[in-house]
């Protein structure tokens, strides 16, 4: 039998062992890699920066529900260049939550008065955690039923790791109608749900026009379904078509 590869050989020239040989190119190759950019831990950002995007975060999502918490870290391109006058801003169209990019503007020093620095732009990474309450399916939940408070549950954690209209409040989804099947335990999204219908389209309905101290009303056929809340079209006795919002009592209000 051969022997084993990992016992040192004898001969003229003493050979290297061939597993201390393979261990040292796995501890070779985990430090290169550590030590690359893509693999390296983000370092958290310090300085000046760092209280003028955290205030602008926490403006921006100051009417988010739930605990937010903030880190900032240092840009790929390394620490910021000094600046005395710097402007955060978020990407037209970016989210406020979650991983995010916050753009940092330097609009620097030419008036001559004091020393001149150049105007920059760098974006900063940053995570932003929201944790909240929201709600999921007490149950499995087929399409077309109605949701009362008994078929949620409460669940609390990050709405940034969350799909994007997870539902907070036990109110938005009362009443209202699963347009899917949602699974026991999945996170109730506004897009799930509709309200339920409360005017059939050709029923008589009741349309009101409220102003200061007066109210006018006249009767009309909806002309199609439509949900508290909803807008829809009413054609009165008159033949004039008005355009309302549905209330819940199934009476249709006219905007003023």
């Amino acid at each position: 039998m051969r022997a084993n590869l990992c016992r040192w050989r004898r001969s003229a020239r003493r050979s290297v062992n061939p597993c201390l040989h393979f261990l040292y190119l796995l501890v070779a190759a985990g430090l290169s890699i550590s030590s690359h950019p893509a693999f390296a831990r983000a370092t958290e950002l310090s300085g000046g920066a760092k209280p003028v995007i955290e205030q602008f975060l926490l403006t921006q999502t100051s009417g988010l529900p739930g605990k937010v918490s903030i880190r900032i870290d240092t840009p790929m391109s390394g620490a910021l260049p000094d600046c005395n006058a710097l402007e955060a801003f978020l990407p037209n169209g970016a989210r406020v939550w979650g991983r995010v990019s916050v753009g940092l503007r330097c609009n620097g020093n030419n008036s001559g008065d004091g020393p001149a620095t150049p105007s920059w732009t760098r974006y900063v990474p940053a995570y932003v955690a929201v944790e909240a309450n929201y709600y999921v399916a007490g149950r499995p939940i087929n399409a077309g039923d109605t949701l009362s408070v008994a078929d949620i549950q409460l669940r609390q954690g990050d709405l940034s790791a969350l799909p994007r209209g997870v539902i907070t409040n036990p109110q938005q989804a009362s009443g209202m109608v699963a347009s899917n099947r949602i699974a026991l335990g999945a996170p109730l999204r506004l897009e799930l749900l509709r309200g339920a219908t409360v005017i059939q389209q050709g029923q008589n309905v009741k349309v009101q026009s409220q102003g200061s101290g007066f109210v006018v009303s006249t009767e009309g056929r909806a002309m199609t379904n439509a949900a508290a809340g909803a807008t829809i079209q009413v054609k009165t006795q008159a033949g004039q078509t008005l355009s309302g919002m549905v209330r819940a009592d199934g009476s249709v209000e006219l905007p003023n």
